[in-house]
């Protein structure tokens, strides 16, 4: 069995690994997975944005453009036991392939303090002309994610969310794991439209929202 990490995974990889499958949504339907803020996020979220919008992010290094821009909107999504992370190790052992590596950050829940299986996950792409394609990093930490959520729960189609950030834009994939115990496993994506972490920052937490509420559901009905 050959074990691969993250940053090992490109187009071919994952097509030896999965069957990729992409599937159209229209943009519409991504309005209408978001739930309204409250005043207080509403607040937080507008002190946020005066504060971004006087910065140059485009010359941000990674961690600092983490710390200030990501990781605080994904903070306004937290709600019960789930909350958001930084630096999130993953592991999943599929029948015929091994995913390892740790991710920039998640929504998961808390158990005493300690992280379990995250529902969506958080890519932050690297820089440069020579950069990898952030997708396909992103669709090996979902897979892995997706595995250890089956663990949990294992329903015939894993669903899992994830998105990746280029500078300040936010990218959002919708995955569903089919046939997960086969030797290659389908894996269905839906993508969102591009989203300005500024111009677009209320819909960006609407739907981050969405997404923890819909596996707040999930956990408390398993």
């Amino acid at each position: 069995m050959d074990t691969y990490t993250f940053s090992q995974l490109s187009e071919e990889t994952l097509k030896t690994l999965v069957t990729l499958d992409g599937k159209y949504i229209a943009p519409e339907a991504w309005e209408k997975m978001q739930i309204a803020l409250t005043a207080e996020e509403g607040r937080q979220l507008k002190e946020l944005k005066s504060k971004l919008r006087h910065r140059h992010l485009l010359v941000m290094n990674e961690a600092t453009l983490w710390a200030r821009a990501i990781y605080p909107m994904l903070m306004l999504a937290e709600q019960g036991p789930v909350q958001a992370w930084s630096s999130v190790p993953l592991e999943a052992t599929y029948p015929t392939f091994k995913l390892e590596g740790e991710a920039d950050g998640g929504l998961a829940p808390s158990l005493g303090g300690r992280i379990q299986p995250p529902y969506l996950i958080v890519h932050e792409a690297k820089r440069g002309l020579h950069a990898p394609d952030p997708l396909y990093q992103l669709c090996g930490e979902m897979l892995a994610a997706a595995w250890l959520n089956w663990e949990r729960a294992p329903n015939p189609e894993q669903e899992i969310f994830g998105c990746y950030t280029v500078n300040d834009s936010w990218v959002f994939v919708r995955g569903v794991v089919s046939d997960i115990e086969t030797d290659k496993p389908t894996f269905t994506l839906e993508f969102s439209p591009d989203y300005n972490g500024i111009l677009d920052a209320e819909q960006i937490v609407q739907l981050l929202k969405f997404i923890v509420a819909k596996h707040l559901k999930e956990l408390n009905n398993g």
